[in-house]
């Protein structure tokens, strides 16, 4: 049951990710970018759980896991702070 429930988290991150992308690319809005690049983050985190728990149960993937979360953020981060100027 946890293998279904992190495979839909991974899969609403991407779908998330993907209508951001293709909302910035119709208006060109400059914090639906950086949405998208957190979201693409959080799906890249996302996979990384699925194969720390699910797949390799025996290797520790939680440094990915965390670093690739950490860096969407950051990015989100980045474009809400200076995504005006």
């Amino acid at each position: 049951m946890a293998a279904v429930i992190y495979s839909l988290c991974a899969l609403t991150g991407l779908t998330c990710a993907i209508l951001l992308l293709r909302s910035y690319q119709k208006t060109g809005v400059g914090l639906l970018l950086w949405s998208a690049l957190c979201f693409f983050g959080l799906t890249t985190s996302n996979v990384f759980l699925v194969l720390d728990r699910i797949i390799y149960p025996n290797i520790d993937l939680s440094p990915a896991r965390l670093t690739t979360a950490l860096i969407g953020l950051l990015l989100l981060l980045f474009g809400l702070i200076w995504g005006n100027e």
